[in-house]
């Protein structure tokens, strides 16, 4: 009976309960959007750093990461991942030599990060190919390709075909020079990456460092999906126990090699989480305010409900109850209008190309497509339920302090 009572008066002023719930919908949508928003920018740039940059995992002689010297190799490559390919969470594995090294055009010149990579493979390991806003991926048959960034390109002011030099450290120690020719520019989402990194092939690597083609500095492996990485890392270092127990080789997760990716991921939602919580915050206080007016309006109804016997047990439950029932319908709306306008959106995408150079270059794509999980509805209406009983605490201890004589004798 009491359930009763209490959502009726939910009811009673139908104009003044609608703006309460649509200010919970409101305030609801407001805040899971910008949490679904933050969630897919997170894991739209850890997804472009996993298969642009850095892969899920990926193995190197411990030396090796100290300062990039090639001197410091992995002595059996094709070996390795023959073992890794066993595994049936790896999806592509691959070997690459890489280095720094100096670039430059008859204009200018920059440092950049080198990789010798073997073409055919890498299509499966990074998304490189698939992202060339000129030329092509190693099918021109000129010597000496190589695909560049398009920031790098117009740093250098260079296009396609045109010829650059690369100045690099060979295996004894001696400054080489070898002339590239521009067979293909890029555009990832991440500018640092586009002006700091080049691909080249393998072979032609090995040609102007004078390096075994045997060997390699790098092992780089993406896995069918990136929740595999530690329980695929732990398997991996159980395979080649042995070289890493000498010292020959050190395995790492994406989160290993780019913590700074890894704590900004983690950073943004939980700043989006406080962000949802200052917004039910504020909302109960709006919730508290119209249940105190309410209350205000009945004060005799409330006098009568003690005078007939209703004891205050029953008072605090109905008054708290049509807190409840008022803020739990606009947050399971709000909570539903939510998740409409997230997955329409996620399906959609949001095209920010308007910022697009800001935001590339936190390497954040300017194509979003917000994402969340239905654990956070689940725990943001558990919060929802928990800022309704916290909002009805003061209405209806309000309600028990009346006297019923005096709230009888209440000039409405």
């Amino acid at each position: 009976m009491i359930f009763s009572i209490a959502w009726k008066n939910v009811w009673r002023n139908k104009l003044r309960s609608s703006i309460v719930i649509s200010s919970m919908i409101i305030g609801l949508l407001g805040g899971i959007f910008y949490l679904a928003l933050a969630k897919g920018m997170a894991q739209q740039q850890i997804s472009s750093a996993i298969h642009n940059e850095i892969s899920n995992i990926q193995i190197h002689h411990p030396q090796f990461l100290i300062n990039d010297e090639i001197k410091y190799t992995i002595e059996n490559p094709s070996e390795i991942i023959s073992k890794i390919k066993t595994l049936d969470e790896v999806s592509e594995v691959t070997s690459r030599i890489t280095s720094p090294a100096m670039i430059s055009s008859a204009l200018t010149g920059t440092g950049i990060f080198i990789k010798g990579i073997d073409p055919l493979v890498e299509k499966n390991i990074s998304e490189i190919s698939s992202l060339l806003v000129d030329g092509n991926y190693f099918e021109s048959q000129g010597k000496n390709p190589i695909l560049i960034g398009e920031k790098l390109a117009i740093k250098l002011n260079v296009k396609l075909k045109s010829k650059i030099v690369v100045t690099i450290q060979n295996v004894t120690g001696d400054i080489s020079y070898s002339a590239f020719r521009v067979g293909g520019i890029f555009k990832t989402n991440n500018s640092n990456f586009d002006q700091m990194t080049v691909f080249v092939q393998k072979d032609d690597l090995v040609r102007v460092l004078g390096f075994d083609e045997l060997k390699a500095t790098e092992i780089a492996i993406i896995l069918k999906h990136n929740n595999l990485t530690n329980t695929t890392v732990t398997k991996i270092n159980n395979l080649l126990s042995d070289d890493i127990a000498d010292g020959k080789l050190l395995v790492q997760t994406w989160e290993d090699i780019s913590p700074v990716l890894k704590m900004m991921n983690e950073m943004t939602v939980q700043y989006s989480m406080i962000f949802v919580i200052i917004i039910l915050l504020a909302l109960s206080f709006g919730i508290i305010n119209t249940m105190l007016m309410a209350i205000m309006e009945r004060v005799r109804e409330i006098g009568m409900l003690m005078a007939i016997g209703m004891n205050k047990v029953k008072i605090f439950l109905m008054i708290m109850l049509e807190t409840v029932f008022l803020s739990v319908t606009g947050g399971i709306l709000g909570l539903i209008i939510s998740w409409v306008v997230v997955e329409i959106t996620a399906s959609t995408g949001i095209d920010l190309s308007g910022i697009a150079d800001g935001l590339n270059s936190m390497g954040y794509s300017s194509f979003l497509y917000p994402e969340l999980e239905f654990v956070y509805y689940a725990f943001i209406g558990l919060l929802v339920v928990v800022t309704a009983i916290f909002a009805s605490i003061m209405p209806a201890r309000k309600a028990l302090k009346f006297n019923p004589v005096e709230a009888v004798r209440h000039d409405a």
